[in-house]
This record gives structure tokens, sequence and C-alpha cells, in this order.
């Protein structure tokens, strides 16, 4: 089975990015399901704010996609542009989100991958399947907010609510309408598939008086454990079992999302809410019940995060193994965190000084968007000029953790890091105190990897690596940098190509938290980078 989705983008250029890995696009099995997806500009209210904004089939959130493991998607953008790749090793929930500047806050919906076909779940099947999706509401347009903090150097205007599959619920004015009902049964097991689509929050999750099983991570199995409380940060995901009550508990249950915040900065301090609910008695009874509230933890609650993390192991089973790079060939060390640029601005800014901007960066290099793309001028060998094949991998050394430098200035550049195909990688993700610790949730685009350690304070190459594990670490494609701390990963750079590295809370990549991976071809055919299609649109 394989998947057609048509994207019609109505004179808008969007890139939709799909969060699915390895581009193998000779291998077709099966039929084929056809999907077409316009995007359109469509008026969607929400706490008594009625705007207009981009969105694919006039849905907010958009439409899902369903495969197989296995299957190939083909995805038409522009006129005729297809996106054609194959799904492979990953069984669970990814997304598919625009990847231009802030579009993301209302373009975006759920990949649901099933297992092959015969293929069980390695945990008890479920009665239904559920995807929860949280986002944020903007009472104003996301482009003028960003456009307006980039040009100031401050921070950017925060949302006006979170959301769950587009709706606010009822802790926010005006929004009793649009709250998120999940009716359940007695005696049943449910699948939900949760996603946080949110542009700059990491989110807390519970049920109230219910119990939540972790069987899933960025659409790789994990060891199943028992959560009270989830912690997902932007761009990840996770598979949960939910077991409802043996019998009708006489009661409803707010499920609730609110922020976990670590910076400096200000922040959505609101709480999203939806409501659980059991069909065992008519609906008109259900109002009233009582309504039971969940407690979360506190907004900087940075022990439980780490506790949660190092719950999540690979499922590392004969069927579903972990294929941890035992040794490695490349060894990496980057800083990522704040800083800034000068200001350019008559007047002054609104940075951490009024001679300053806000600035991100990977290794000091804070990203600099290139206006011819990095692939394209790879393929062609046309590079001159558009990017440096050097980006640094061991910055100078300082107290990373401690008293911030006199010096919070970020050198700008397009660099990026060049490996031979096929490299096992290890990279140490440092984060800096420079302007205040904060966490940072690192996406990798084009691979997976194996989260092998991770702690606070300054990493230390010689002491560190002895704990790391290299057995059953969790295996995903978002991972947070912990406040004030490190996380080493692994990785095959098996994947070539051009590929983007950035910070998931998206005030950060656009002020510049993101750099790429040059991984170059190997020496046998399906090795090498495939040929732009003729129709590709031109950066």
């Amino acid at each position: 089975m394989a998947a057609s989705i048509t994207v019609s983008p109505s004179k808008m250029g969007i890139f939709i990015a799909l969060m699915a890995l390895s581009l193998l696009p000779e291998y077709a099995l099966g039929v084929t399901r056809h999907y077409e997806f316009n995007i359109t500009m469509q008026k969607v209210t929400r706490l008594c704010h009625t705007k207009s904004m981009v969105t694919v089939n006039g849905k907010f959130p958009g439409p899902r996609i369903v495969a197989r493991e296995g299957d190939r998607l083909l995805i038409k953008t522009g006129q005729s542009y297809v996106y054609n790749y194959t799904i492979v090793g990953q069984r669970g929930t990814l997304w598919w989100h625009a990847h231009i500047s802030w579009l993301r806050s209302t373009v975006y919906g759920p990949i649901i991958i099933l297992p092959k076909k015969d293929v069980l779940y390695p945990f008890q099947k479920p009665y239904k399947e559920v995807p929860v999706i949280f986002g944020e509401w903007f009472n104003t347009d996301t482009e003028a907010i960003i456009t307006q903090a980039l040009k100031t150097g401050g921070g950017p205007n925060v949302s006006d609510a979170y959301t769950i599959n587009g709706l606010p619920g009822p802790l926010y004015n005006c929004s009793a309408k649009d709250t998120f009902k999940l009716r359940v049964k007695p005696g049943k097991t449910y699948l939900l598939r949760m996603i946080n689509a949110a542009l700059n929050d990491e989110l807390f999750f519970s049920i109230a008086n219910h119990t939540l099983t972790v069987v899933d991570a960025d659409a790789v199995y994990v060891k199943p454990f028992e959560t009270d409380i989830l912690l997902i940060a932007p761009g990840q995901t996770y598979n949960v079992l939910l077991k409802t009550k043996p019998t009708f508990p006489g009661a409803s249950f707010l499920m609730t999302a609110r922020p976990y915040a670590t910076g400096q900065g200000t922040f959505d301090n609101s709480t999203v809410a939806g409501i659980l609910e059991y069909e065992s008695q008519p609906i008109t009874s259900l109002k009233k019940l009582p309504l039971l509230k969940p407690t979360l933890p506190a907004l900087n609650d940075t022990n439980f995060a780490t506790k949660f993390s190092k719950k999540l192991r690979s499922l590392a089973s004969p069927q579903f193994p972990a294929n941890v790079p035992q040794e490695v060939d490349k060894h990496f060390f980057f800083t990522v965190g704040l800083g800034t640029n000068p200001c350019d601005q008559p007047g002054g800014c609104q940075g951490p000084t009024n001679t300053t901007k806000f600035a991100a960066s990977i290794s000091n290099i804070s990203f600099i968007q290139p206006t011819t793309a990095l692939l394209q001028s790879h393929f062609t060998g046309l590079s001159s000029g558009v990017y440096s094949p050097n980006f640094p991998y061991s910055p100078h050394w300082f107290n990373f953790t401690g008293t911030p430098p006199n010096n919070t200035m970020v050198s700008n550049g397009t660099k990026l890091m060049v490996l031979p195909f096929n490299t096992s990688v290890e990279l140490v993700m440092q984060d800096t105190t420079i302007l205040g610790a904060e966490s940072h949730p690192l996406h990798l685009h084009g691979f997976n990897f194996f989260v092998v350690g991770q702690g606070f304070g300054n990493y230390d190459p010689k002491k560190d690596p002895k704990n790391f594990n290299l057995v059953d670490p969790v295996e995903r494609n978002t991972v947070g940098v912990p406040p004030g701390g490190w996380v080493a990963i692994r990785f095959f750079a098996d994947n070539p190509g051009v590929w983007f590295m950035h910070c998931h809370l998206e005030v950060h990549t656009s002020w510049g938290l993101k750099m790429a991976w040059l991984v170059l071809d190997g020496d046998l055919p399906n090795q090498k980078l495939l040929p732009p299609p003729a129709d590709l649109p031109k950066c």
C-alpha cells in the first residue's frame, strides 16, 4: 500500500515537512492511496476572535495522513511537484507541518503509521485510536508577530491560548463551546496519538484520575512505562495507552496541558483543557456530574522533566532492535544557546539592551538563511558563496554553565558539517547560560538518533561517556537539551543529502539556532543522492 497526496498551494509558496524518514522511492509496495491537500486562506474563530489564516483543506489542524510501515508516500506541491519517499523502520505517530517562518502555527497535521499488514503491536491492541494534537492560538497574525520581533530585536508576543485538536477549551474566556471532548466506554483501552505542534512551548499533560502507558516515541516503540503526567516538547510525538475505568465512574475528567518553561523570557502561562467523558449515561446527565481536575507539575519542574526522560528506553527486542552505533567515527561537541547581535535600528532595540538584538546559535554560529537552496547548490557543485563546509565542531571552551562571559555577541554565517556516507556520529550538545539556562528541543531532519546520555553542568569528556547507555537508549528525532546541561546522541549518517538541525522552539529557530549536515554519497548506486525532479520549484 502506498499513498499519494496532492498539494495545491493556491499561489502561496510553502514548504511542508513530512516527519518520516528514508527517502527510498525505488520501493513501491502495493496500493496507492490518494490525498489532496489544498492550501488556502480560511476564516477561523477562537476566543471570540476571527482571523483569516493559512490552512490545508480549510481545516485547523489539517487532515491526517494514514499509511503502513513500508508504504510509499507521494505528495505534490506547487503545480505538479511530488514528494516521493518510503516509510522505513517507523511505526507510530509523526506529523507534517509548514517549514517557512511561523506558518506551522496553523499548517500541520498527523501522520499515522500503522504496522505492516498482519504485524501486531507489541502491546495490547487498542479499542480505538485518537490523535491528540497540541497547538497554539494567536488572535493576531503570527507572521506579523515574528516580523516585528526580528525588526525590534526583542522577544515575540506570546500566544493567546493553547489548543487540543485546534480547540482552546473551557478555561479560556469565550471558549467553552470550543472544547475537545473524548467520549470513551468503560473497560476499554484507547491509543492516544500525542503530538506537540505548539510553536514555542514544551507542555506537561495529564488526565485527572487516569494513568497513561507510554509505548512509542517519535514513531519508535519504547519499553512501556506508566505515568500520570506526560512531558512533550514541540516536534515530539508519543503513543500512549489510556485504560478506562471498568465501570461508569460517576464523573467527568479534565485533560489539561500547560507549559514547562525554563528560560527567562515571557511565555504563555495558561492552561488548555479537554474533557474525558464516559458514554454509559445519557449525554444530558453528564452536565450534572462532577468535573475532576488533574494536578500538573510546577512550570519550571526540571526534576520531573529529568525523571521522565530517563524512563524512555528503546524496546530493543529481537523484532525491534536498538541498532546503537557501538564504535564512533566522528565525535562532535556543539554548544546551543542564546546570544546577541548588534542593534541596527534607529532609536535602539528591545533586546537584552537597547544596543543589542536577541540571537541564538549553535557553536556560536547564528545561521543565515541562504537565498539559494543548500541541497540544490550541493548537487550542482555550485556552492561557492552559498555555504561554507567548515562548521566548527570544537568551540572555544569556557565555563558554559557558570558566570556568563561579558561578550555575548554571536557569529553569523551559513556553515555546514560535512560527513562521509555511513559515518557513525556522536554529538554532544551543551546548553549555555549566556543569557540564562534554557531547555532546547533539538530536531534532526533525515535521521533518527539514539539518546545515549544526558546530565547537568558542563559535559566531562573523560567521565560522562562511562555512563552512556549503549544497550537500549531511546531512539527518536527530537530531544531536549536540559537547561544548564547537555545531551549526547549517536546516529549513522546513512542518508545522503543536506539535512537541517534546529531548535523546535520556533522563536529560537528564527533567531538562528539551526545548522545543517551534508552527508556525501556512498559508493553503491542506492547510496547516492537522487537528482531533483523536473518539476522541483526553484528556490
